[in-house]
């Protein structure tokens, strides 16, 4: 047929003008050509020639700079001109088929139109990131035309009497606005930019965050198309497969969502409420919260409920697709076909591209809402915490001592409130939504079905509570199995602290079961969890079909009749989309519930007490710690032994410094008539007036617990003043160098937590570690000075925390430095190096003044002025000449104090000190490195990334896979038959699932009656059916219902208790494997790394891998299914279905890898954010006083920042995936109507299965980025089985021996000798021996001792005696038995050995002393006797019930160490081994307890391993061991009689 541009009609004179040129319609359409056509011709040049020369003056970031104004306003109006230019080509199509010849005019204007749209689009954007706004004129003049063309149109149109009841007219006048619009904003960017018509245009600088190359998250700068898809995320997420994303890829925050920025907003809100009048009021956080980010969630609310009425377009469509009617009238002027309005929306075609449009608007609205709400939620996270954090360093530290506000509940704040208001915020905007989708929906369903529609939803409406019922049971639930793996946590640790005491025992077995009853009642609250979430998914996976049942067959008896199948088809739709908001419902409302408590936490804590500002506090003020109330109990023994003999009646000053402070001399400090309290109205400190004078050294003394600490913090203004003055003289108060009792470290490197935010200086650094003699323990660190400690870091002992406090306090440079009790957890030597040369020599060399509290009563002749305290008040002030004149009793009683200390002490230097026991402990952990390099926690992860780039493809492969053989171990461990049963269920369930639609598209099409034609199926209303079709197809339909209700609840029962043994068989290996396994692995394994398998992954495995892996197998055999059912029925649909299969593909891959990588960049940043916060709330007395609040601010806001990158970028990353998913599932249902309307036409399926197609494909949208979701979790959550399972393949100790138990006689040994033959011990096979070749014998009885320098093997050996080491070579042979053939148990369960370092568990005396619960109370009183105990225990309450805290701590270490003596007693065996038993015990008792010893163990063997020389004096047999070898071996007094031997010279350093 030939085409002409305007017809070539037999009877029409196409060409004529006679009645006018504009009244010819062909001329008026060819007119419209003309603008259209301008545009091309200028525009392309314009793209592509010139282009890539011209480039902006400012160097921006990845041209996103966009600054023209009504820069949205022209994106929405030139979408809108598309859609509009589309309906144009679509009628124009439609009328040019009415008509007998082709008419070109009426649909090539409307093409040529939507090419210059486009085009107009895209020139603009380009003209405008590349700032050149002078080339806009050449849009202007386009609009202008346009305008001018079309309204000639239009009023030809309104001429010739074509009015809106033609969709032309309708197009034409729509067009007229638009290009109106358009023009309007064109002016408007000429108006404000003067780029042409006038003299000085305006300059422009993009904002500061596109000038920051640093900013990478572009979202609030990108065009809106960008915008919308996250367009501007693909380099990244692809990138992500190549390189894994870091966070230096991600950049920094926008200044807008940066924490200060919102913390600035929500303050302001929050002031702005302290009215004048009534100041007192606590300001409300919800109003401040709406005050300051109510906008964006009343925009999301917007978008969001945009998507929900876009939402019901989707049955709407079907229905009328399914009718497909053809109607047709006859409307010529101008000669040509007018086509009505309402025509369009009855032609099938234009149906499903509007279902198309109307779906991918949805899905874009509905992932605009959830950005919007979830940057807000983001925003008002970080302000929160900014909030949060001003406050703690604001918190009165009595607050924390007096426990109103603890640690914990700080955490939770942190780490549990603020999130639960971000999730609130998050979901807050289905809370107005919802109600309205819901009522929406009914009233539709009423249009469709009558009454019958009304009882489908009141089952929905009414199983809703239910719904909310189960959601609360699950909240409480999930609290209950908190409790207890808190419980097995804590039971957990314990084990693993005391691992080498329970092993040397053999009690390994009793702790497991203990741990095992705990996992018990975790596991059955766990059942309870698994029973209601499975509840929850069954509910929600039958509801539709009930409410699908109860509809359609009231349908029946009222109507006689089913529905249509159009009817039906949009009616089992909209079910589907009233169920999400019902089943959300419960979720919002729980959260909101639990937001409500959050918001009243909060508020009280913003309203606690606050520390008082004194005149001399400025700066943001901070806060501190229970600093005062600390170790009243727990403060160590106080007379260590002094090494120096000081003469007591020589109490003349060094000859230094002989002027005494003189009134009138400069005084740093003065406390005048002070009365302090630490909150309760009962004063700590009463009637205090006492100076510190400048540059001097001040001590202050007295009992514990009289008020020293109180003292130094109330001069710091830590305490509330009740009456009386702090004065610092004005140089002072700055900042103080402060050391606490209980030392505080951060997180960081030992040099940041020395350095404290000052500027480095070598120097200085040097000397401050030498003067507290750090080097020794910092060379044992694996990274020197650069290792990490802290919370998460190395651990280090008490000693080693506490100089590196006091080094900090050293190294700053500050007048006054205060040190509380910096001697406590000291030995003699080191408390004397850091006396003489870092108080005495480094401080006063720089004439600081110096205030230090101490027990030390021997330093007291190096102090210059001296405090002496009582009972919270001054007993004494001056030097101590002046004590000595005028208060000579208690001078007296000093002396005698002191020579109590010096005589008990002269005998001995320790020569293991404790230091060197804590140096070696150290050791011990990391004589490793050799064999394992530093053991990283994710071992496995990192090897391959970082080579070079020619293996990208090997790594993009292992990067993008799916951990396959994880899964599979994961599911074997649950059981074969579970996993069978899993399969089965989910694959039937679904097969009936697609039965009941199915079944109910034949029924509806039943009732269709045959016309004559047979390709256009006519519906009536079914009133000639016959009534025993519907008994036929009810009954069949009624029991598939109840079929499909029943196996939803079988799989999700199957799913969720296959994930329970799963957990269960897991856990109980794993727990078995590690407590099982050699003392070796405990060494070189981080105790942190341990325990991560035991608290985060195994509650990973509990709790989040059933429900995702119910949920991932759900959306996959949804989405499967459907495009099964779809393929079915019209087969077509397969050629569409390739190339999105491989879109999918390629989308997945892509996001799985990157959301890998940002959810692990989200963990890693929120680790130390609630660190930081912790440690803040520890340190807070030390921050405080060192004046450094702003520098943690400064950290605590970066913190914050980098976590809420990471979240945003994941966020996005989530919106990348679902906006691209979402659109592949409109396209998917654009296909399927296509498809379906091809194959109608040749009479191939009958109406209701199209309808069934495209509800299947409905749903399809829906479940498509569940499954990459679900997928991408699955596999960040497999790493923990991963992890797991690599602790699984860990070996076991030998526990069998090659002797069987009943062998070994009962009482053996019954003698207790000891045949050492040529023994070697080693580690671990990969290192050098310990022992080399030793040989002993040591008679039934005989006392040995043994000692040599520290790593000489003395410890060694005695793990030998236990088969914990590897004896590779020679043997030991106990009572004629080879310990080495006995079974294990065995062997320690007839050993007793004291360690050095006291281990006590929780629970009771007795458990400690029994955990067998084998022996009478009078054996454990008299095992308790024996250890000097007994009078102590008696007076506890309860007896040999009484509670003993976790690790002990409600004892002093010496009381710990006399527990662990009296467990060796209740134990009465014939070897006893001391291994340095008595290090921390002082010597009165100590001496005690030899003689004990002596006459308790007369008749058995006794190894003792000495720290102490003179210790093994009295011995039978003396071994001296050097490097693993035996040098001396004889009895003490022959090697005494032998000058040059060395344990004869151990003993003179020794005395």
């Amino acid at each position: 047929m030939a085409l002409s541009f305007c017809g070539n009609d037999a009877t029409e004179k196409a060409y004529s003008v006679e009645g006018g040129v504009l009244n010819n319609g062909c001329f008026v359409d060819a007119l419209n050509l003309v603008p259209h056509v301008f545009l091309l011709f200028i525009t392309f040049p314009i793209l592509f020639i010139g282009w890539g020369s011209q480039s902006s003056k400012v160097q921006i970031h990845h041209n996103t700079w966009l600054h023209f104004p009504g820069h949205n306003l022209r994106w929405i109006l030139t979408f809108s001109l598309l859609f509009v230019h589309v309906c144009e080509f679509a009628e124009g199509i439609v009328s040019n088929e009415v008509m007998k010849t082709n008419h070109l005019h009426l649909f090539m204007p409307a093409f040529m139109g939507f090419i210059a749209a486009t085009t107009s689009v895209v020139y603009y954007h380009n003209i405008e990131t590349s700032n050149f706004p002078k080339l806009l004129l050449a849009l202007f003049i386009y609009w202008v035309l346009a305008f001018i063309t079309k309204s000639i149109k239009l009023w030809k149109f309104a001429a010739f009497k074509v009015g809106p009841k033609h969709l032309r007219f309708c197009i034409t006048a729509l067009l007229v606005l638009l290009y109106g619009l358009l023009m309007a904003v064109e002016i408007n960017v000429i108006r404000v930019r003067k780029y042409v018509f006038f003299a000085n245009p305006q300059k422009v600088k993009p904002p500061e965050d596109l000038q920051d190359l640093g900013v990478r998250f572009l979202q609030p700068f990108v065009n809106l198309l960008s915008k919308a898809t996250y367009w501007w995320m693909n380099p990244l997420i692809i990138g992500a497969h190549k390189r894994p994303i870091e966070l230096k890829k991600i950049g920094k925050l926008p200044i807008a969502m940066r924490a200060l920025t919102n913390y600035l907003r929500l303050k302001d809100a929050y002031e702005d409420q302290r009215t004048a009048e009534d100041p007192d009021r606590a300001p409300s956080i919800w109003r401040s919260m709406y005050r300051a980010f109510g906008r964006p969630i009343l925009l999301s609310s917007t978008f969001r409920y945009l998507a929900d009425l876009l939402g019901f377009a989707g049955p709407l469509c079907i229905s009328g697709i399914v009718q497909h009617l053809n109607n047709t009238s006859d409307d010529f002027y101008f000669g040509v076909y007018f086509m009505s309005s309402t025509e369009l929306l009855q032609n099938a075609s234009v149906l499903a591209v509007l279902l198309f449009l109307a779906l991918v608007l949805q899905r874009t609205f509905l992932q605009a809402s959830y950005y919007v709400t979830i940057e807000t939620g983001i925003n008002l996270r970080g302000a929160l915490l900014a909030m949060i954090y001003n406050k703690i360093l604001r918190l009165s530290t009595s607050n924390m001592s007096m426990g109103e506000m603890t640690l914990g509940q700080i955490n939770n704040l942190v780490a549990i409130e603020t999130n639960q208001l971000m999730w609130f915020l998050f979901l807050c905007p289905n809370l107005w939504a919802m109600p309205v989708q819901i009522v929406m929906g009914v009233i539709l369903l009423y249009y469709l079905l009558g009454y019958s529609a009304l009882i489908g939803a009141s089952v929905i409406v009414l199983l809703a509570p239910v719904q909310y019922l189960i959601a609360t049971k699950l909240a409480d639930t999930q609290k209950n199995t908190l409790d207890h793996s808190t419980d097995r946590l804590k039971k957990t640790t314990e084990i693993l602290k005391g691992i080498k005491l329970l092993k040397l025992y053999a009690w390994e077995n009793i702790f497991c079961d203990s741990v095992e009853e705990t996992r018990g009642k975790e596991l059955t609250s766990l059942k309870t969890f698994a029973l209601y979430t499975s509840m929850s998914i069954f509910m929600n996976a039958a509801i539709p079909i009930a409410a699908v049942l109860a509809t359609f067959v009231t349908h029946h008896f009222i109507n006689e009749s089913g529905p249509s199948s159009s009817e039906a088809f949009a009616a089992l739709a909209l079910f589907h989309i009233l169920v999400t908001p019902l089943f959300l419902l419960s979720t919002v409302v729980r959260f909101a519930v639990k937001a409500l408590v959050s918001v009243q936490k909060l508020g009280e804590f913003l309203q606690s007490d606050e520390i008082g500002d004194d005149s001399w506090r400025n700066g943001d003020m901070s806060y501190p710690l229970d600093t005062c109330k600390k170790h009243f109990g727990a403060t160590k023994a106080i007379n260590r032994k002094q090494p120096m003999r000081y003469q007591m009646d020589n109490y003349e000053h060094p000859t230094r410094r002989q002027m005494r402070p003189a009134e009138t001399e400069d005084v740093a400090v003065k406390v005048s008539n002070g009365f302090f309290t630490w909150g309760s109205n009962l004063s700590t400190l009463s009637d205090i007036n006492i100076r510190i004078p400048t540059g001097q050294l001040t001590m202050i003394v007295g009992q514990v617990g009289c008020g020293k600490s109180s003292l130094l913090l109330a001069m710091l203004g830590e305490m509330q003043t009740i009456s009386g003055k702090v004065y610092w003289s004005n140089k002072n108060r700055y900042s103080v160098a402060y050391a606490t009792q209980k030392s505080w470290l951060l997180n960081a490197t030992v040099e940041e937590n020395i350095t404290f935010g000052s500027p480095f200086s070598k120097q200085r650094y040097k000397a401050v570690i030498e003067a507290c003699s750090l080097q020794p323990d910092i060379d044992l660190l694996p990274f020197g000075d650069q290792t990490e400690i802290g919370e998460r870091g190395i651990n280090l002992s008490g000693g080693q925390r506490q100089r590196i406090c006091v080094a900090r306090a050293l190294y700053q440079n500050t007048n006054i430095v205060f040190l509380d009790d910096p001697f406590s957890a000291l030995d003699i030597h080191l408390s004397d190096h850091l006396m003489q040369e870092g108080i005495l020599k480094f401080l006063q060399d720089d004439k600081r003044t110096v205030v230090l509290v101490t027990h030390k009563l021997q330093y007291l002749i190096h102090a210059d002025w001296i405090i002496a305290m009582k009972d919270g008040s001054v007993l004494r002030e001056g030097t101590l000449k002046d004590i000595q004149t005028h208060d000579v009793e208690l001078y007296d009683h000093w002396k005698t104090l002191m020579n109590r200390q010096d005589h008990e002490l002269e005998k001995d230097t320790e020569l293991d000190s404790q230091t060197t026991l804590e140096r070696k402990t150290l050791r011990r952990a990391f004589y490793s490195r050799d064999a394992k390099n530093q053991i990283d926690d994710e071992d496995e992860e990192e090897e391959e990334e970082e080579e070079d780039d020619d293996n990208f493809s090997t790594t993009t492969n292992r990067r993008s896979k799916i951990p396959w053989k994880v899964c599979w171990r994961y599911l074997s461990s649950g059981g074969f038959f579970m996993v069978f049963l899993m399969v089965s269920s989910k694959l039937l369930k679904h097969s009936v699932m697609v039965a009941i639609d199915y079944w109910l598209a034949i029924w509806t099409s039943s009732k269709s009656v045959e016309m004559g034609e047979s390709n256009v199926t006519m519906w009536t209303s079914g009133t000639n059916s016959t009534s025993s079709d519907a008994e036929y197809y009810l009954p069949v339909f009624v029991i598939l219902c109840g079929a499909g209700i029943t196996l939803c609840l079988i799989t999700s029962l199957t799913v969720e208790f296959l994930g329970l043994s799963a957990a269960t068989s897991l856990h109980h290996n794993l727990l078995n494997k590690i407590i099982h396994a050699p003392i070796r692995f405990f060494d070189i394994t981080p105790l942190g790394q341990i325990l991560n398998r035991f608290s985060a992954d195994t509650n990973i495995i509990d709790q989040h891998i059933p429900p995702t892996l119910e949920s991932l197998t759900r959306s996959t055999l949804l989405c499967l299914s459907a495009i099964g059912v779809i393929s079915c029925i019209t087969p077509i649909f397969l050629v569409a279905l390739v190339p999105l299969a491989v879109a999918f593909y390629f989308i997945q891959k892509y996001f799985r890898v990157a959301s890998k990588d940002l959810q692990d960049l989200d963990d890693s940043t929120q680790l130390p954010l609630l660190c930081h916060f912790s440690e803040t709330a520890e340190g807070l007395t030390t921050i405080r006083a060192f004046r450094h609040e702003a520098r943690f601010k400064q950290r605590m806001l970066e913190l914050t920042d980098t976590n809420n990158t990471a979240y945003l970028f994941l966020s996005a990353a989530n919106r990348w995936l679902e906006v691209r998913t979402d659109y592949l599932g409109a396209v998917i249902v654009l296909s399927a109507a296509v498809a379906s309307i091809c194959s109608f036409s040749y009479g191939l399926p009958a109406g209701g299965l199209v309808g069934l197609g495209l509800t299947y494909a409905l749903t399809v949208t829906n479940y498509l980025n569940w499954v990459v979701r679900n997928l991408a979790d699955l596999e960040v959550q497999m790493a923990a089985v991963k992890k797991v399972n690599s602790f699984l393949s860990t070996e076991s100790e030998n526990y069998e021996g090659s002797m069987d138990a009943s062998q070994v006689p009962e009482d053996w040994p019954q003698h207790g000798e000891i045949k050492i033959q040529d023994l070697c011990v080693r580690y671990d096979p990969m290192l050098k021996p310990v022992l080399k070749h030793v040989n002993a014998y040591i008679d039934p009885g005989q006392k040995v001792g043994i000692c040599g320098r520290t790593g000489s093997g003395k410890s060694s050996l005695s793990l030998a005696f236990f088969n914990m080491v590897d004896m590779f070579e020679g043997r030991i042979i106990i009572d004629g038995i080879d310990i080495c053939k006995l079974p294990l148990q065995t062997l320690r369960s007839r050993l007793s050995i004291i360690l050095q370092d006291p281990v006590l568990f929780s629970g009771s005396v007795r458990f400690n002393l029994d955990p067998e619960r084998t022996c009478t109370d009078d054996r454990l009183w008299e095992a308790l006797e024996i250890a000097q105990l007994k009078n102590m225990v008696k007076a506890l309450p309860g007896g040999l019930d009484a509670v003993v805290t976790e690790g002990g701590e409600n004892f002093s270490v010496g009381q710990r160490q006399l527990f662990c003596l009296a467990r060796a007693f209740v134990r009465k065996s014939s070897i006893l081994i001391m291994d340095e038993a008595t290090a921390s015990i002082d010597m009165a008792t100590e001496n005690i307890l030899q003689k004990v010893v002596m006459t308790a163990f007369a008749d058995r063997t006794v190894v003792t391993i000495a720290h102490r020389v003179h210790t093994i004096l009295t011995a039978d047999l003396v071994i001296v061991m050097k490097r693993g070898n035996i040098l001396e071996y004889d009895k003490p007094e022959t090697l005494l009689e032998q000058e040059d031997s060395i344990f004869a010279s151990f003993v003179k350093a020794d005395m």
